[in-house]
């Protein structure tokens, strides 16, 4: 059980690649862990699982199939969220144990419900996988594991021990100590006979006092100690009285010393501490034999919380998003080798979690294809015209493929990535000692040093600070590098020239993989932010905004003309 886990089929070399901060920053990670999630502590346990990257098949395919199954059944989700709640009692019951100061039947108690409640959960996971018709390896494993703890641990007759502890320790209302004489009458150890369910009175006090009498192991009826059998010495080891005051022996049991000359009797002073370390041995031999209970497997479960919470929030966002009438699908996984991707009504997840929070976006769908006679795309438009959303869609859409969850598209292919690397516009505030330039240019050598053919390259408006000579030399060599690479990759630009000379880039570079112009933005004068495969579009946008806007020549040159005529 300590090595199950939700995110990983069993015995599975676990190899992960971490995604950079650059990437995280660029894909407006924390965007997405805030629609996830309003509990901060909740939204950094899935960004440690987001920000861990996995290109194998099989794995992926594990985690797909196991959110299927929370997506399926909301009931799973909801039982799986009072699971966590009771765990976090748990861990607080635990914290709780470490104090020193709890008095041994208070910790006892607090034992007790943190087995309560271990035994609830175990018992209601294992109700609730048995009734529902879960089909993925993940799921189907977990709850043979609960079944298996459930049978090997005797759940049914601890719940009644409990039970019954519980009801008797709630009906506790005194303790009756038995005091050990010697020959001159002197108190000289003490222990306990019984544990009342009544108070004890005045009446008969000294009458029950001096009978001597036993008691059942068991909680004592009333106040009447004539039927008492058992005594439980305080100190077994200490069989002989001596002179002074109260001493605690080694194993905390309390004998008592009674003072020769004056006959001074500190009994009322050691009842306290006779009471509370008699009970400690007892309390810790029973929280011993509990504490197998927990430890063994309880606390494995705890270990899945993060994995738990992640396909919980994933599949709740899910719901909402497809009930505002957007697409989200199952991906279809292909092998990493392949370095393909395909996508049928692809859209930016940013834009359905603005239109939750009740924006009233027009999103707008794409459709595109990384294969082997296109796999990077140099994609040029007007400012506006969704470069950036476009990339930022498929570098989302991937990911969360290999998260296992769905992704924001009608119809989905991926060939997993090892790694997404961006190379978005810096913080200025990040330049003053490169300059714009020269931080671009060693951030873009830095992640040629890690890419491989498996990577995907995002570069959003690199090297558009400086003018566009320079930025074309710079750019030709960037791409030339990423067809030799064999990477899959978008390059959106306003270097309209660099689309243009493709097919000579193509050639110097060789076959590894060819880059293609990808034009997005304006169509009929009017934006329309659809995608498409075609060359440069350079002056014509232009054309289409004067137009739409009424600058160009003949249509200023008319207006003021109709002016000098009014």
């Amino acid at each position: 059980m300590d090595n199950f886990s939700l995110m990983f089929p069993e015995n599975k070399l676990r190899e992960l690649n971490t995604l950079t901060d650059e990437a995280q920053n660029d894909l407006s990670l924390d965007f997405i862990l805030d629609a996830l999630s309003e509990d901060a502590y909740e939204r950094n346990l899935i960004r440690k699982i987001m920000i861990q990257i996995t290109d194998d098949e099989e794995i992926i395919r594990y985690r797909r199939d196991v959110f299927e199954d929370f997506l399926r059944f909301p009931d799973l989700r909801e039982e799986m969220g009072a699971l966590l709640e009771k765990l976090t009692d748990l861990r607080e019951i635990e914290r709780f144990q470490k104090d020193s100061e709890a008095s041994a039947l208070w910790s006892l108690i607090n034992r007790l419900r943190e087995i309560d409640e271990y035994v609830a959960c175990i018992t209601r996971i294992k109700e609730i996988l048995e009734s529902l018709d879960i089909r993925s390896e993940g799921m189907i494993r977990l709850r043979e594991i609960v079944s298996d703890i459930y049978a090997a641990s005797g759940f049914p007759e601890l719940k009644k021990d409990i039970d019954e502890t519980f009801e008797k320790a709630r009906k506790l209302r005194s303790i009756t100590i038995g005091v050990n004489l010697d020959k001159l009458l002197r108190p000289k150890d003490a222990g306990v006979l019984s544990l009342n369910d009544t108070e004890f009175s005045s009446s008969g006090l000294m009458k029950r006092f001096m009978r001597f009498a036993d008691s059942k192991d068991d909680l004592h009826h009333g106040t009447n100690v004539a039927d008492i059998k058992n005594y439980h010495p305080a100190n077994p080891s200490i069989s002989k009285a001596t002179f002074g005051t109260v001493q605690l022996a080694a194993n905390h049991s309390v004998h008592i010393e009674t003072n020769d000359i004056t006959g001074a009797d500190p009994l009322s002073d050691a009842l306290k501490k006779t009471v509370t370390n008699i009970l400690k041995k007892t309390v810790k031999d029973i929280k011993s034999t509990l504490k197998k209970y927990v430890n063994i497997s309880g606390y494995a479960l705890i270990n899945l919380t993060p994995e738990i919470i992640f396909y919980i929030r994933w599949a709740e966002l899910t719901d909402r998003i497809t009930a505002l009438g957007m697409p989200m699908c199952k991906a279809e996984i292909g092998a990493a080798g392949r370095r393909e991707f395909s996508f049928k009504e692809i859209y930016n997840l940013k834009l359905a979690i603005k239109n939750l929070a009740g924006e009233g976006i027009d999103i707008v769908t794409n459709e595109v294809d990384f294969d082997e006679d296109k796999r990077i795309f140099i994609l040029t438009g007007p400012n506006r015209g969704g470069k950036t959303i476009f990339t930022q869609a498929v570098g989302l859409a991937v990911l969360m493929a290999q998260w296992g969850v769905y992704v924001p598209a009608s119809k989905a292919f991926v060939c997993p990535c090892d790694n997404v690397y961006t190379h978005f516009p810096a913080d200025e505030n990040n330049t003053v000692d490169l300059g714009r330039l020269g931080e671009e240019s060693k951030r873009l050598s830095e992640i040629f040093d890690v890419a491989t053919s498996k990577s995907l390259l995002l570069l959003n408006e690199s090297l558009a600070t400086t003018n566009v000579a320079e930025g074309l030399f710079i750019a030709k060599d960037v791409v030339k590098s990423m067809i030799y690479l064999g990477a899959r990759a978008i390059f959106n630009t306003h270097m309209h020239e660099l689309a243009r000379c493709l097919e000579e880039l193509n050639l110097e570079a060789g076959a590894k993989s060819r880059a293609v112009s990808m034009i997005t933005g304006v169509h009929d004068g009017r934006r329309s932010f659809k995608v498409s495969i075609a060359p440069p579009q350079g002056v014509s946008y232009a054309k289409d905004i004067a137009l739409k806007y009424g600058v160009t020549y003949d249509i200023i040159k008319n207006r003021i003309d109709e002016r000098k005529d009014d």
